[in-house]
């Protein structure tokens, strides 16, 4: 019969520390009320000598380690089945949650939490039980029962994805290592539209940064390229911020679908309880929002009582190129969402740049600082059904210049389109433009298998010049494919961009 391994029935003395105020907050222990019965363990304790002369200055869990290796052989099965499901020779009980565990000190000691506490009350009185009190919401008494099943096996015990965030916090409050690592490495590989805001709220909390920042990913290249009503439903105040305000986030078409991604976002979270798709999802949050409105003057909903908290997510919004679009400009103005004590200053800045850009002939952005970048470029993208040559344009109003993008399994080119230059910024001469080209394929699963981006780049055009920026290998190639832009066409030391 195969033995149980030895990190599972010894504890180090580094792991023995003494108890630190937060380590026991929320535990009493209770002596038992009469003489307990002697089990089997102490019975081997006891023919083994080990509290003989020779060994009372040994630590309690090396004695344990003494016992069980020369007097008790067991296999990992066994122990799980017979000592923690049955309960039996148990010499301490675990309360917590309404629920009462028959546990072994010996196997307990694998824990940060209770190494302490055994140590502490080791050598004075063998207490019986400890009561937990459990204020953290996210542990239950399945989370818990799973952790300490996990002291008393070798392998680990199998756990679903939806149950990772509750075992997770259970592991942490009872300091776990191996349990943490265990959920760790199943995030990782289990992040999807169902479990990625809970792994990232649970990654925040337990500080696990590398699920955190993989969860962040995730979002930023699916929040807009496969929205989800449930996704939708599952981002919170904050990580919506964070991703608006992100130049990662991967934009489906222009500015404005951003906008309007925050305000179906909006209409979820304030009705939770609303059940429909997505292609239904805009349609009802703008028949919510109109009449809404219907009964509010003289301001727009985010200054209202109700919309004041999704301020500081819809400020991240680069209304500079959203109101250089007339249909976009006039969504904004009917929706009456924005404040007007936000578009009136964006309004005139953008107009005083144009007329600047006319009479001076401005060449446009000569230096990259990405980190001024991060909150400045216009964002777009589409997607690439299936292999081909394709040629679409994106304008940019008249601040900027429009461009030809050409696809193919070769390359992407940019080239400068003609225009029509009668009371327009473009002129001809020479243009500057900063740009990042990202290219992205996902698999079935909603998850990324190929990525490769241009990174910030200056491109100097002349008038009608054609370039290519970004050269494929076509044999890495899958379809769909999507293509991401970040640009610049003014100087970020205009105020507009700011």
């Amino acid at each position: 019969m195969g033995l149980l391994v030895s990190r599972v029935l010894s504890c180090r003395d580094s792991s023995l520390l003494e108890p630190q105020p937060e380590a026991i907050a929320g535990a009493s222990y209770i002596p038992g009320s009469r003489k307990r019965k002697r089990n089997s363990l102490e019975e081997l304790a006891t023919s083994s000598n080990v509290h003989g002369p020779q060994n009372q200055g040994m630590y309690p869990h090396q004695v344990l380690n003494y016992i069980y290796w020369k007097r008790v052989k067991i296999s990992s099965n066994d122990a799980y089945q017979n000592l923690f499901l049955d309960g039996h020779d148990s010499d301490i009980k675990i309360r917590a949650l309404g629920r009462t565990w028959c546990l072994h000190k010996v196997f307990l000691c694998q824990s940060g939490y209770f190494a302490n506490i055994l140590k502490g009350t080791w050598r004075e009185s063998h207490h019986g039980v400890i009561n937990l009190i459990i204020k953290n919401e996210d542990i239950d008494t399945r989370s818990l029962h799973f952790v300490f099943g996990a002291l008393y096996r070798d392998a680990d015990l199998s756990i679903t994805p939806l149950e990772v965030p509750q075992v997770l916090a259970a592991a942490c409050l009872l300091r776990v290592d191996r349990v943490i690592q265990q959920c760790e490495g199943i995030m990782k590989e289990t992040i999807n539209r169902n479990t990625v805001c809970s792994y990232y709220l649970a990654a925040e909390t337990y500080r696990l940064k590398a699920v955190k920042t993989r969860c962040f990913e995730w979002l930023l290249c699916n929040l807009m390229v496969h929205p989800s009503v449930a996704l939708y439903k599952e981002v919170d105040l904050k990580l919506m911020y964070l991703l608006a305000l992100s130049s990662d986030l991967l934009v489906m078409q222009k500015e404005i679908d951003v906008y309007t991604t925050l305000k179906i976002w909006m209409f979820l979270y304030l009705n939770p309880c609303w059940n429909g798709t997505m292609k239904q999802l805009l349609q009802h949050a703008n028949n919510w929002l109109s009449t809404h409105m219907a009964y509010v003057d003289n301001i727009s909903f985010l200054e209202s009582e109700e919309g004041l908290i999704f301020q500081p997510v819809f400020k991240k919004l680069r209304f500079q190129h959203i109101i250089c679009d007339l249909t976009s400009t006039t969504i904004l103005e009917q929706d009456r969402l924005i404040p007007m004590a936000w578009l009136s200053p964006i309004y005139k800045q953008q107009w005083l740049t144009l007329l600047r850009t006319q009479e001076y002939g401005v060449i446009g952005p000569q230096v990259i600082n990405e980190q001024e970048l991060e909150e400045c470029t216009m964002r777009c993208g589409t997607m690439i059904p299936k292999d081909g040559r394709y040629t679409w344009k994106w304008s940019f109003g008249r601040l900027g210049f429009p461009l030809r993008v050409t696809f193919t399994r070769q390359c992407v080119i940019l080239r400068q389109r003609c225009q029509r230059c009668d009371g327009s910024a473009c002129h001809n001469h020479i243009r500057n433009v900063i740009f990042r080209i990202t290219l992205v394929c996902f698999d079935s699963n909603k998850r990324v298998t190929f990525r490769k981006t241009t990174g910030y780049k200056i491109l100097t055009f002349e008038y009608k010049e054609e370039q290519i920026v970004m050269k494929l290998d076509s044999d890495v190639l899958t379809f769909p494919m999507c293509i991401f832009c970040n640009f610049l066409f003014v100087n970020l030391g205009n105020a507009e961009n700011k």
